[in-house]
């Protein structure tokens, strides 16, 4: 009963964790590794159980979702759902110590671009003679590329995505976050569903159970707050949730 009552919390902080500003996966998997579940399971389950929480949040965001430059919102979801698919089919068949290792340096990456990469896109249009603007396809394949990350190691692909539109698009992390935790979800949906059936994250239904129960409520309830909060907090939330990451996981490493 502890154990699930622990969960549950850690469900509700990964929830929320991720409707704000991402992050979400880097509270719960460690948590499900501690109860038990090997790591490669423990990444599936995670997915697994942080998709429901996404979807409450992006139920809570429908109003506030923004097209992603001149990309459609069909085009881009469909491409998350099949970049996810990719990603997710890759963790079933490959070892993933190799990819964990490049993390650390994946969320660093992230963190500079968010940090600096509506100044560094200033800086370039500057350069340039005119503002940067990915074109449709550009935004497509980058976003492929994200999604089949997220399907194969969901940790940080929100923080990733929101970096990449910053830079590519000039997009405010706030103004896009509604549209970040929505193609979040298409990732989640995707990987969750392969994993479901190829994968052994059916055998530990408690700890999942606790974890997905425990994110529904803090999924919706983040989404719900952070509407609320001014850019500026939302931001610091991001840039925040992002700088802790990468310490954590380099001091890991």
């Amino acid at each position: 009963m502890l154990e699930f009552t622990a969960l549950l919390a850690v469900g509700v902080a990964s929830g929320a964790l991720n409707a704000v500003g991402g992050g979400g996966t880097f509270v719960a998997l460690p948590a499900l590794v501690a109860a038990g579940l090997p790591a490669v399971t423990a990444n599936a389950a995670s997915t697994v159980a942080l998709l429901p929480g996404a979807l409450a949040s992006a139920w809570a965001y429908r109003k506030d979702v923004v097209q992603v430059g001149t990309t459609s919102r069909a085009a881009l979801t469909a491409t998350s759902l099949f970049g996810s698919a990719l990603g997710a089919g890759l963790l079933l068949v490959l070892p993933s110590e190799s990819f964990r290792v490049a993390v650390p340096w994946l969320l660093a990456f992230a963190t500079v671009v968010l940090a600096f990469g509506r100044g560094i896109s200033r800086m370039l249009s500057t350069a340039i003679g005119h503002p940067i603007d990915l074109s449709a396809r550009s935004v497509l394949i980058g976003q492929f590329v994200l999604a089949a990350y997220g399907g194969y190691f969901g940790g940080a692909v929100g923080i990733l995505t929101l970096a990449f539109w910053s830079v590519g698009l000039g997009l405010d992390p706030a103004k896009g976050n509604p549209t970040r935790i929505v193609q979040l979800a298409a990732i989640y949906g995707t990987a969750a569903a392969l994993f479901l059936v190829a994968s052994d994250v059916r055998s530990y239904p408690v700890p999942v159970l606790a974890v997905l129960l425990g994110a529904i409520g803090g999924g919706f309830a983040g989404a719900r707050l952070a509407r609320r909060l001014p850019a500026r907090v939302v931001r610091g939330i991001v840039l925040t949730t992002a700088v802790a990451m990468t310490v954590l996981y380099f001091l890991r490493g």
